[in-house]
């Protein structure tokens, strides 16, 4: 039988499909979760979404299953494992900014008791949407609100957290809702607007 739903991206790639349809725009409280949405997206900086949903399990596995205790602890020799592995984005500089990343977010659960209170408080613990009538054209690459929460990661130490990589995230963990009209996700009921 034919998939007939209608999808704002990844019609055609059943791992793609999946994670519009049981991921994006729906909230994670899950701090592991948190995490490996965080480092997906500071990996994705400079390529497709796509490409990096496809080696979502390789990195997984290179990095403990995003243990942010673990990640923390890395040395040179971790480094030079991952420089190695094929399966993921082998950048120098992405690597040393995750286990930068994985220290920072430790400082931030000591402090808010989770990170997932510090990251929903910006949002009132509430999703947010775009204004109806948005389409994958004009949706925002960043929004005043990414700009922020950027601003105060990076005041926290975090790298490769720009404001569009911190718009990207607030999508990935529903944050934001951003289906369209016509998506069989779209549902602006729920949701506050910008």
């Amino acid at each position: 039988m034919n998939d007939i739903k209608k999808r704002c991206f990844g019609t055609g790639d059943p791992l793609y499909e999946e994670y519009h349809d049981n991921e994006w725009g729906i909230p994670v409280h899950n701090d592991r979760k948190l995490f490996e949405f965080l480092i997906l997206d500071l990996f994705q900086a400079g390529l497709s979404w796509r490409t990096i949903l496809h080696k979502r399990e390789n990195f997984r596995n290179a990095f403990d299953n995003f243990d942010v205790q673990k990640i923390s602890q890395y040395t040179n020799k971790d480094i030079e494992r991952l420089l190695s592995d094929k399966g993921i984005v082998r950048n120098k500089m992405k690597i040393e900014a995750t286990i930068n990343n994985a220290k920072s977010f430790l400082k931030i659960q000591e402090e808010f008791g989770s990170f997932d209170q510090y990251i929903w408080n910006f949002t009132n613990y509430k999703t947010l949407c775009n204004p109806e009538g948005i389409t994958l054209e004009t949706m925002p690459a960043k929004t005043p609100l990414s700009e922020k929460i950027s601003k105060d990661l990076k005041k926290r130490g975090f790298k490769f957290v720009g404001a569009i990589i911190c718009y990207s995230f607030m999508q990935a963990i529903g944050m934001v809702d951003d289906h369209i009209i016509g998506c069989w996700k779209y549902n602006r009921k729920k949701s506050i607007l910008f």
